[in-house]
């Protein structure tokens, strides 16, 4: 079955970083695009980033064009997000996302927490 199973959350300060990472097995990888989502308290799920099959495109929720990035390694089958320069309004928790047969996958969530 498909499994997305992210990792790398945690607190960190205004201005840091943090790399989240999301490990997945139970389909062919290669040949999805897998997204990032987040979601804070009150808000809906929102995309924050998304990576094509080969990873040769990428898109980006406005707020966080410029301080985020993804990637992806399709011999490990797993997606990478780059967070630098973060801010309080990017605490939320962060979600793998994949469509897979026409049919929406998520991870089980992580938390990221920008305070001072």
């Amino acid at each position: 079955q498909v499994q997305l199973v992210e990792s790398g959350g945690g607190l960190v300060q205004p201005g840091g970083s943090l790399r989240l990472s999301c490990a997945a097995s139970g389909f062919v990888f290669s040949i999805y695009s897998m997204s990032w989502y987040r979601q804070s308290p009150g808000k809906e799920r929102e995309l924050v980033a998304r990576i094509s099959s080969v990873g040769e495109g990428t898109n980006y929720a406005d707020s966080v064009k410029g301080r985020f990035s993804i990637s992806r390694d399709n011999a490990k089958n797993t997606v990478a997000l780059q967070m630098n320069s973060l801010k309080f309004e990017d605490t939320a928790v962060y979600y793998c996302y994949v469509n897979w047969r026409q049919r929406a996958y998520w991870g089980q969530g992580t938390q990221v927490t920008v305070a001072s």
